[in-house]
């Protein structure tokens, strides 16, 4: 779409063999959007937008919150589990009444195979220590201050409660949006050019609170003209919110 309007082109089609349910969904959103088409083999079909599906039931902390808040973390809800985030960063998870501790899935099988003796407390402690050095601002440039930046400047905003995206996360080291809610409706925040940031922020309105206003939260030097462009674009717009400075704190 970004690429079209560049163009001026006033009509646009997009072929996809993968998704294109979900990208007919948010194409949606917007005014005048592009016609999806599903590529199936040598065959090309009209699609219809994929329908919405959210948990059924809210994940459950299992009593853990409170040590998570204990050693300074917030207490995120996700699709399937109840993250202990520092500065944005999930240090630990609760999975079906489970606590596992680690950063990533591969962190917390080490943690558990080479301090499972130890209390989850002091396994927390751990972790929480080791990630506080790293995680801070002026520290070094390391991978554990430079995943999921978006959710580290959803953690600077005062008065935003973090909430599940509409779709599970793909991967700590891939690019996302980070989803919360406010007084002031639905908070969306991105750190870098992401062409993706509209139409996925959009979908994430519509899944917490269709009838929200929307607003979009990027690093100031991250304020593009095609993100504005697109968030023009939407049937009920976006607001882009800048943050100046060196947002880490």
């Amino acid at each position: 779409m970004a690429w079209a309007r560049q163009q001026g082109i006033e009509e646009l089609h997009v072929l996809a063999d993968d998704d294109a349910g979900v990208l007919a969904r948010r194409a949606a959103l917007f005014r005048d959007p592009p016609t999806i088409w599903w590529v199936n083999g040598t065959e090309l079909h009209s699609i219809q937008p994929e329908p919405l599906s959210r948990p059924t039931t809210a994940p459950d902390a299992a009593g853990f919150g409170s040590l998570f808040e204990g050693v300074g973390l917030e207490v995120v809800s996700e699709w399937d589990h109840v993250a202990g985030e520092l500065r944005g960063l999930e240090v630990a998870r609760v999975v079906d009444g489970r606590l596992e501790v680690g950063v990533g899935e591969a962190d917390r099988e080490l943690t558990a195979m080479l301090h499972g003796d130890l209390a989850p407390a002091d396994a927390l402690e751990r972790v929480v220590t080791i990630v506080r050095e790293h995680r801070r601002p002026g520290a070094p440039r390391h991978p554990l201050n430079l995943l999921v930046p978006e959710r580290w400047l959803r953690w600077t905003l005062p008065g935003v409660t973090p909430v599940a995206p509409a779709r599970p996360r793909a991967g700590m080291r891939e690019r996302d949006i980070a989803c919360g809610v406010s007084v002031d409706g639905v908070v969306v925040c991105s750190v870098g050019v992401d062409l993706d940031l509209v139409p996925a922020a959009a979908e994430a309105r519509l899944a917490i609170d269709a009838d929200a206003p929307l607003r979009l939260v990027v690093p100031e030097r991250d304020d593009h003209p095609a993100t504005r462009a697109l968030a023009a674009q939407l049937l009920a717009p976006a607001e882009i919110v800048t943050v100046s400075g060196d947002w880490h704190i």
